[in-house]
């Protein structure tokens, strides 16, 4: 089976997620293969040759982001002190595609190809999650969904992780095969 991860990060937590979703699915199928790629890196060609694509990105302003918030989380980043290298990988991030922008360059699939999205979120009441919206648009690719949309939670907006997500989404991604 080949497994495509694909996913958006400001300040590396999602990164992360999808690096030990990439475990799990390893640890499940160690014959497989594997892709855990950035999204300015997983054109069609890659994800056209996927079995399993995984899709994630972090939640703004109560869903996935969009140029506006990629700028917005870029520009308060940036003025925090000690902060150079996340304020780096946002900035790269904001002047970027977002997933948005690469939902509509995605092709449509064959029917059987399967999909799970994924998102990291802050742990408030209403804070939504950009989960539901990745696999919306992945179902309307013709993408059959593995799973339900899953949040893995980050200690203030910009994290780290809380303690043992890392571990979950190692569960989560080998639940998924």
């Amino acid at each position: 089976m080949h497994t495509v991860i694909v996913y958006e990060s400001m300040y590396g937590n999602t990164r992360e997620v999808a690096e030990a979703i990439a475990d799990g699915v390893h640890r499940a199928d160690p014959s497989g293969t594997i892709d855990c790629l950035a999204l300015n890196e997983a054109g069609s060609d890659v994800t056209r040759t996927a079995d399993l694509l995984v899709v994630g990105g972090p939640t703004h302003m109560h869903g996935m982001s969009s140029g506006l918030s990629r700028h917005l989380a870029a520009y308060t980043e940036s003025r925090k002190e000690g902060h150079e290298t996340a304020a780096k990988e946002a900035r790269e991030t904001a002047e970027s595609q977002g997933l948005r922008s690469w939902f509509q360059d995605l092709p449509r699939t064959e029917p059987g190809t399967y999909a799970a999205a994924f998102d990291t979120r802050v742990d408030t009441p209403r804070a939504g999650g950009a989960a539901r919206g990745i696999a919306s648009r992945l179902s309307r690719h013709s993408y059959d969904l593995v799973a339900e949309p899953e949040g893995f939670i980050v200690e203030g907006t910009d994290g780290p992780l809380r303690a043992g997500e890392l571990d979950r989404a190692r569960d989560w991604g080998a639940q998924l095969v």
